[in-house]
């Protein structure tokens, strides 16, 4: 299969899934070696979980067949430009490329609006509408502290 073939095949996945009734219609596969070793679509409603994105479903089932957390060298094409979300776990998976269908514009004219999301991140945390304050620093502390003086740690 090539690019195309590759985003047929998400494409396709988020209408049966949209259809059936599983969620939003997002699709997503990742491919390592001309392979699809993940496949996701849009589970939310059917799942009752706000983070089970197209995405990030596809990135769960790549890593867990291939029993890595890593997945460099692998391409994502995904319906829909990822949210922001979306997009942080495709830069925490170490996807080396990223192929999308719709744009945000695309998703928000349907009102699948990131935008609100984008514009919060790029705000100070205190001005944000989440309200969020630091408390127990120092306990907190000591366990990253325990980290940094932990031999056997796995990197990622």
């Amino acid at each position: 299969m090539d690019h195309a073939g590759f985003m047929r095949h998400a494409i396709a996945l988020s209408r049966r899934h949209m259809q059936a009734g599983d969620g939003g219609p997002f699709g997503a596969v990742i491919v390592l070696d001309g392979k699809i070793v993940g496949e996701g679509w849009n589970r939310v409603t059917s799942q009752n979980d706000p983070t089970a994105h197209a995405e990030v479903v596809a990135i769960r089932e790549a890593c867990g067949r291939l029993k890595r957390f890593d997945l460099r060298g692998a391409v994502l094409y995904t319906s829909c430009e990822p949210c922001p979300m979306c997009l942080a776990a495709t830069y925490w998976a170490r996807i080396d490329r990223l192929y999308y269908g719709n744009t945000q514009a695309d998703a928000a004219a349907i009102e699948f609006d990131d935008a609100f999301l984008y514009r919060e991140l790029a705000l100070p945390m205190p001005q944000r509408s989440l309200r969020c304050e630091q408390i127990l620093h120092t306990e907190a502390r000591s366990v990253f502290e325990e980290w940094a003086a932990k031999p056997d740690k796995v990197w990622y």
